[in-house]
């Protein structure tokens, strides 16, 4: 892909969300921030994706296919298991109690809906 400049470059990176990025340029380290989406970013001129991919520390197992848009390579929190806690005051349950019923029923989902209005009323 040929560009206009550095600014063009990271803009179609972060469009295509490349599984490897190379930034093998003068002063890369000035460019990185700039990448806000890519699997793994190799910066400066030594550093090779496959350095990167066999035995510089990172995991290999990164997004393909663009989606490093929306997701992350491998990592610790992958094998973790968490759950999210919740808790709502009574004055806070009724306001949030009416937003909720209306989404529910917006969704078909009638017992949800319901289950929020209790909490309004009581």
């Amino acid at each position: 892909i040929q560009v206009r400049d550095l600014d063009e470059a990271c803009r179609i990176a972060n469009r295509i969300a490349p599984e490897h990025l190379e930034l093998s340029i003068e002063d890369a380290d000035a460019w990185v921030d700039k990448i806000d989406h890519a699997g793994a970013i190799f910066i400066g001129r030594y550093t090779s994706e496959s350095l990167g991919d066999y035995c510089a520390g990172p995991n290999h197992v990164l997004p393909t296919s663009g989606s490093a848009r929306f997701s992350s390579p491998l990592g610790v929190y992958d094998f973790q298991k968490r759950t999210s806690l919740i808790r709502v005051s009574r004055a806070d349950s009724k306001t949030l109690g009416r937003i909720a019923a209306t989404l529910a029923y917006g969704e078909g989902l009638p017992a949800h809906a319901r289950s929020a209005e209790y909490r309004v009323d009581s």
